[in-house]
């Protein structure tokens, strides 16, 4: 989808995770809109990521369900995991559970009642700008889940990424089967 920006917004310019400001106004083609985030290539060829807060930017309005604190309930490490399957790498159309990007998640019951969660992610290249975006991506959708009280997610290296992480239906999707 083409679109003129009906406001200026901040970007994320992929690979690098640099910021750009786009200006109201400017052509955007919209080639992934996944996860509440939306990947645009601008009119100078560069890829960059509009996030979910910035939908009216691009005419759009995009559902937060999985952002916002869900009803109460026991906690549930599947539902972690549910909620992490929205976060999705601004390149490959793939969440980050089934890219293989999530080494560690796990749950450990806090005083209060409430839980931490732990979680060890990589990166599909390493120096990838955009570790910190889906970094927060992934606290954010993790902190909505019933129960979780902390999250404290760690970007590791090692050991390191490579394609046999991904799921069969990743690979699917992706043509390599």
């Amino acid at each position: 989808m083409q679109t003129d920006l009906k406001r200026s917004c901040e970007a994320t310019l992929i690979p690098s995770g640099e910021k750009l400001q786009l200006s109201q106004g400017d052509r955007v083609l919209v080639t992934q809109a996944l996860g509440g985030s939306f990947t645009v290539q601008t009119e100078a060829g560069y890829l960059a990521r509009i996030a979910s807060s910035d939908a009216d930017a691009l005419g759009l309005e995009v559902s937060r369900a999985k952002d916002e604190p869900t009803e109460a309930g026991p906690f549930d490490l599947q539902k972690v995991t549910e909620n992490l399957k929205t976060v999705f790498d601004p390149e490959i159309p793939v969440n980050v559970v089934d890219l293989g990007l999530i080494y560690v998640c796990e749950a450990h019951q806090l005083a209060d009642g409430g839980h931490r969660v732990e979680i060890k992610m990589s990166m599909t290249a390493p120096g990838c700008g955009m570790g910190d975006v889906l970094k927060e991506d992934a606290r954010a959708k993790v902190q909505a889940v019933p129960g979780v009280k902390e999250v404290d997610i760690e970007i590791v290296w090692e050991p390191p990424w490579d394609q046999s992480r991904m799921s069969e239906a990743a690979r699917l999707q992706l043509g390599m089967l």
